[in-house]
């Protein structure tokens, strides 16, 4: 019934040029109010086991090496320090919100260390559906890729505050260090292997069934260990899609494999979507709007300074980047999924639990919403996009 409806989505949302997956969520959302399907929650179990590995590593499966390395210092930059510092950036201004008090400037740190990763299942659909200029796509790609894997390591250290632990900052920054590297070392290692075997053989089956393996394998075993699912999905992706498939596959499996992962992509965001409308509950939204307008307001405001700085700063060097790359990567700094189910797996005995789990579910509908239906006319204002 789901892909029934996600179906029916799809050929609507096309001649009326609306993003697809917002009109995923709208209906997703309308669905959810009348009782008519009984789905699934979506939890963190469900988002880690069985949609966020696949979706980040077949971003990264189709991500151009060549252009993400040109742009390494850029990508980097925000997915790391910028992530940081957006984190304050938003939690400052949303911490005397009386809703916080039991909490206090943690409780407002930890929401914004839910919300200030770009959501890569958002981000990416609608990226591919706008065909924005490569370079421009790769940036905004590589940093939602790599910042949501920052951002999920950030939250799980913001609440292990919140629940009263006191590490200290060489802990923090040690534990950080951990998970993502030992997560990228888990991904490489997936994608060399995987190369190994695929250079030996030439079964597209068997070839494609090798790719699955690299993005749940390494994302399981990296989460199991503790270090970073994602970013150990993402760096197998971006080996499978650069090495394995250019170097190992005959061009009929090439085809087929990246047939598939697209198939796959268009499948689970389908879901992952409709998922996250049923989630939505509005009426208890509308209760707390201004809460929420104002935490979308800091959220917005608080990339567009992180990514004005980065890009002042790049006007320095040889790497320019235009004004209006700027803006649009600010205006597609799209919430999602992972935000959501961040939210829902904070433990109910936190203090302002509900509150926060009302908030992000807020945000993440006024970004798709605000931003996801405004971003098509924005490109077309700035001449950006549309091209093959």
């Amino acid at each position: 019934m789901l892909f029934c409806a996600a179906t029916a989505v799809a050929i609507a949302a096309r001649p009326l040029r609306i993003p697809y997956t917002v009109a995923l969520v709208v209906v997703g959302t309308a669905l959810g109010m009348t009782r008519l399907i009984h789905a699934p929650p979506l939890t963190r179990d469900l988002l880690f086991t069985a949609f966020l590995p696949g979706l980040v590593f077949e971003s990264a499966f189709h991500m151009e090496m060549k252009s993400f390395v040109r742009n390494t210092a850029l990508i980097l930059g925000l997915a790391v320090p910028g992530v940081v510092v957006m984190q304050f950036l938003i939690a400052l201004p949303l911490a005397p919100l009386p809703q916080f008090a039991p909490l206090g400037l943690t409780g407002a740190l930890l929401f914004a260390a839910i919300v200030v990763a770009t959501d890569p299942v958002a981000v990416l659909a609608l990226l591919r559906e706008l065909k924005v200029p490569a370079r421009l796509a790769t940036v905004i790609e590589g940093e939602s890729l790599l910042n949501d894997g920052t951002g999920v390591v950030i939250f799980g250290l913001m609440l292990a505050i919140a629940q009263g632990a006191h590490p200290g900052a060489g802990e923090l920054v040690f534990e950080f260090f951990k998970q993502t590297l030992g997560g990228a070392l888990i991904g490489a290692a997936f994608g060399l292997v995987e190369w190994q075997i695929t250079r030996r053989l030439d079964d597209p089956l068997l070839e494609i069934t090798l790719t699955v393996i690299a993005a749940y394998g390494s994302f399981g075993i990296a989460d199991q260990l503790g270090m970073s699912g994602v970013v150990a999905a993402v760096v197998a992706g971006l080996v499978c899609g650069s090495v394995a498939v250019e170097r190992g596959m005959t061009p009929r499996t090439r085809q087929s494999a990246h047939v598939f992962w697209e198939y796959v992509a268009f499948a689970l965001n389908s879901i992952v979507f409709l998922l996250m409308g049923f989630r939505i509950e509005l009426a208890a939204l509308l209760a707390d709007w201004l809460p929420i307008a104002l935490a979308w307001l800091a959220v917005t405001v608080a990339r567009a300074l992180v990514l004005y700085a980065a890009t002042a700063i790049l006007r320095l060097t040889r790497g320019e980047v235009h004004w209006r790359w700027t803006l649009i990567a600010t205006w597609s700094g799209l919430r999602g999924a992972l935000g959501m189910t961040l939210a829902l797996s904070l433990p109910e005995t936190l203090p302002s639990h509900a509150f926060l789990v009302r908030l992000t579910f807020g945000v993440v509908l006024l970004t798709l919403l605000v931003q996801g239906l405004t971003l098509r006319p924005l490109l077309r204002w700035l001449a950006i996009g549309g091209g093959d």
